[in-house]
């Protein structure tokens, strides 16, 4: 049973858009006078306001589907990798930190430009751009999925474009014209939505199961665990404190899509604080969404649940969204989806337009004379522009890609980002911690990480080995290279 949309479900599904467009209205009025104000808001931006943005960014559809779906097939111990993002960011807020707002820097990769030289900069930049479109590609084809289901009640490629085409308009409308201050205030509206959304579920679906004894049957099927301790396990505490920890850092600190809020700060000490905050308020979303799962487990315990669409495998929740869902609570979990979305794609849109103009643009354009400023503030803008259309058609090769390729498209793109990771990881911090290492050596540090964990793919030699190791020994591989030579070399 695919239920449409009733007239209540429009009704909230359109006030949501309502809202968005009266606020995108309100923050298109702010008048940007240069690219750093465009990207980092000139470091304006209160601490709580950014701590939200990085909660919301970090989240996405593939999280708000993905966490119910981890602990109905297991249990909670997911939240273990946000526990090791607490350690990460504190690493990130008191070692990384200061040397960004050191150098005032509007993109992560100014810091190897003080090391390895302005390429350094720039090859960093460009893995990050590549890494990016693959991978936010692939998520915005995965949220458009799940709201052409819901909206359409099937997933044909019109209705797949068209959904691709809400979101993507829905992100563009606050960072074309606002820049990172609009973005961030609008994450505060999307974090609001959906982690409404979960609770509204979480009380709906509690009440529901008022005859069931909850606790005494998630607890005969051992699914109240917290903590792997485990050596294989996939959130196992080893792997958490070594390759999901790294991923951690380099997702707060080396990656320009989560760490371009946190340069918006006033200052280094409110920049740390931003972190932290966010990480603490971001464990709590997450059991919230893993307590949906659990619930989700008591009421189909024992039931016959077929997890398909059309043809497509979907999460426990969106079978739930489909077939259970009451009317208006259907619209209203819709918009929750679409602001977990939204949240993470308005983000990367900003993040990419800044490392392709002020890392790549700016410095050629800069050497050709001195520019009025008011050029990098509509290139940025233009940029922006550019890289929705270009995330809008990779989500469409998606949809295509992933019903006639034999390689899955999207669990490997939603993998790129990690995989770029480990190149990064490894240039970071032999610029952080060595006098070791040049400019000669810094693509092949980025490409040797990025082929060490692509060679450890059971797709790729039949090698099965669990995906925290394989952080770190990418990470390992792309450190060792850097060490080959001296700066000096």
């Amino acid at each position: 049973m695919h239920s449409a949309f009733s007239f209540l479900d429009w009704s909230v599904f359109g006030a949501y858009f309502l809202i968005l467009a009266i606020t995108s209205y309100i923050l298109a009025q702010t008048k940007i006078k240069t690219s750093r104000e465009y990207f980092v808001s000139a470091n304006s931006m209160p601490m709580f306001a950014v701590a939200i943005s990085v909660l919301a960014t970090s989240q996405s559809a593939a999280t708000f589907l993905g966490a119910p779906e981890f602990s109905y097939k297991n249990d909670f111990t997911f939240i273990g990798f946000y526990l090791s993002g607490l350690v990460a960011v504190i690493f990130v807020a008191y070692v990384l930190i200061p040397k960004f707002y050191a150098m005032r820097a509007v993109t992560v990769y100014e810091l190897l430009e003080t090391r390895y030289g302005e390429s350094a900069k720039k090859q960093a930049g460009i893995m990050f751009l590549i890494g990016r479109v693959l991978a936010s590609g692939a998520r915005l084809y995965i949220g458009a999925l799940a709201i052409s289901m819901i909206l359409f009640g099937d997933i044909i490629f019109l209705h797949v474009m068209l959904s691709i085409t809400i979101l993507m308009l829905g992100a563009l409308v606050y960072t074309y014209f606002g820049g990172i201050k609009s973005v961030i205030l609008s994450d505060i509206i999307q974090a609001i939505t959906y982690v409404g959304a979960g609770i509204v579920v979480l009380v709906y679906l509690y009440y529901s199961l008022d005859s069931v004894n909850i606790m005494q049957v998630l607890s005969e099927n051992n699914k109240l665990r917290l903590f792997d301790t485990s050596l294989d396990g996939k959130f196992s505490v080893i792997g958490l404190l070594s390759g999901w920890l790294l991923l951690n850092i380099a997702a707060f600190g080396m990656d320009q899509d989560m760490t371009q809020r946190v340069l918006s700060c006033k200052n280094k000490e409110d920049a740390a604080k931003s972190l932290i905050v966010s990480i603490l308020l971001t464990i709590p979303v997450v059991l919230l969404f893993l307590a949906i799962g659990a619930l989700l487990f008591v009421f189909y315990h024992k039931a016959s649940v077929v997890q398909s669409f059309d043809g497509e495998n979907i999460t426990i929740f969106m079978y739930y969204i489909l077939n259970e869902m009451p009317d208006g609570l259907r619209g209203l979990v819709t918009v929750g989806a679409i602001a977990a979305a939204l949240s993470s794609t308005n983000s990367v849109l900003g993040a990419m337009a800044s490392v392709a103009i002020e890392d790549l643009y700016k410095p050629w354009k800069l050497k050709q004379g001195e520019i009025d400023e008011m050029h990098f503030v509509k290139a940025s803008r233009n940029a922006v522009v550019f890289f929705a259309l270009v995330l809008s058609l990779m989500a469409m090769v998606s949809y295509f890609w992933q019903r006639y390729s034999d390689l899955s498209l999207i669990s490997f793109a939603l993998g790129v980002m990690a995989f770029a990771y480990t190149g990064l990881l490894g240039v970071f911090f032999s610029a952080i911690f060595t006098s070791r290492g040049n400019y000669k050596l810094v693509p092949f540090a980025l490409v040797g990480g990025f082929v060490t964990v692509l060679s450890l793919q059971p797709y790729t030699f039949g090698i099965s080995l669990g995906f925290s190791w394989q952080i770190v020994i990418g990470t390992i591989v792309a450190f060792g290279v850097m060490q080959l030579k001296s700066s000096k070399a």
